[in-house]
């Protein structure tokens, strides 16, 4: 199974795609862009999501690391 939440590779220019299920939300330059995301979403309370492995992946980089690849 996937999870929901992917936070996907660095961009070249800096920043990370982030989707849920699939649907593109943006692209964020920090977690504090991830959770707004998330909350526009529908998940008000996400602080306690980025960690969660059955919630969120990091792909292509650590987690909570926004610098360009």
């Amino acid at each position: 199974m996937t999870e929901p939440i992917v936070v996907h590779q660095p961009s070249p220019s800096g920043g990370r795609r982030v989707t849920v299920r699939g649907e593109i939300l943006g692209l964020a330059h920090d977690d504090n862009d991830v959770i707004e995301f998330l909350r526009r979403a529908g998940l008000p309370d996400a602080w306690d999501l980025l960690d969660d492995p059955n919630w969120v992946e990091w792909r292509g980089g650590h987690a909570h690391e926004w610098d360009a690849a």
